[in-house]
């Protein structure tokens, strides 16, 4: 069966009928028509996250969800379960549906007027940090498993994404840039996780990930939740944004917002930033054909925003 016909028959299993493909990524995705109006189903990469792994994201968006935070719970099926094992090993799972349209798409440039987008990232910034603090108060079951965007998670020997340093693309001078970065976050990272903010994390809180409903937002796509730096939610975050001409009032805004509850410096945020634009180079080697010019657009980004933040190399 092609992957339609697989989600038109998981889709059973809540009584749905598939109406279209949202996305096929690390996930497929598809609008899914239930009894009670939409749910997004999601059949879940084989090998990526394992069964305790996928249900812990369901557990915790749950537990977020009953508190009150704009994210979508797990739909039971009918047999009172929160995920199928489909017959290839792949996992289905449904989640309530979001309305709204994305906050934005990454490498498109806002076309609002820079006033709103400062309000919403304001308002995301608020959102996380309320992300952060109900999950605080959050009791994880003893069983609770999710990656780790730790120090070896981000530029351990083996980083969850990969070693961004040996990326096949990447110009002599660019790994030696790469390796650098690698060095200054360590040292870093190190320095913030004395006593830094650690616990779960969102860790993908992309543009395409963040749901406006009039004045409203929604964050959606726990997939590569894990266990983390907390400013990495916000760097993540400001990723999309390094090469917008609004770009210092839109950090200013999500900080602004975030530490309306729990203080924060934009030193660390943007140092976090930096972080993940070394994890997406490596995400990019063993996902995508060698000739797609996103490696070669990640790895520029990389070492731009280093000399931003570390200066230029020598």
């Amino acid at each position: 069966m092609n992957i339609h016909e697989q989600a038109a028959t998981v889709a059973t299993h809540w009584n749905g009928v598939v109406v279209r493909l949202i996305e096929n990524r690390e996930n497929a995705v598809f609008e899914m028509a239930i009894p009670d109006g939409k749910a997004a189903l999601r059949l879940h990469r084989l090998g990526y996250q394992d069964e305790t792994a996928v249900r812990s994201e369901l557990w915790w968006c749950a537990a977020l969800a009953a508190e009150g935070v704009s994210v979508p719970a797990a739909l039971q099926t009918r047999d009172g379960n929160v995920l199928v094992r489909m017959p290839d090993g792949r996992f289905a799972s449904a989640i309530a549906w979001v309305e709204g349209e994305a906050l934005g798409s990454v490498g498109v440039p806002f076309d609002a007027h820079l006033s709103l987008i400062l309000d919403r990232h304001r308002a995301l910034g608020r959102l996380i940090a309320s992300v952060h603090t109900v999950t605080d108060r959050l009791v994880l079951p003893a069983d609770f498993t999710r990656p780790r965007w730790d120090i070896d998670g981000l530029v351990g020997e083996a980083p969850f994404w990969g070693r961004f340093w040996d990326h096949p693309s990447a110009t002599p001078d660019e790994a030696k840039a790469l390796r650098r970065i690698r060095l200054f976050l360590q040292d870093r990272l190190g320095a913030y996780a004395a006593d830094g903010d650690f616990g779960p994390i969102h860790a993908d809180v992309l543009r395409e990930n963040v749901i406006v409903n009039d004045n409203s937002l929604s964050l959606i796509d726990f997939d590569d939740s894990g266990l983390g730096f907390r400013p990495y939610d916000l760097g993540t975050a400001l990723l999309s944004n390094l090469y917008e001409p609004g770009y210092e009032g839109i950090r200013d805004a999500l900080i602004s917002g975030y530490a309306e509850t729990r203080p924060v410096s934009s030193e660390i945020v943007e140092i976090f930033t930096l972080a993940r634009t070394c994890a997406s180079v490596g995400w990019t080697a063993p996902r995508l054909a060698p000739e797609n010019p996103i490696h070669r657009s990640h790895i520029a980004r990389a070492v731009m925003w280093a000399n931003r933040i570390i200066g230029p190399g020598h």
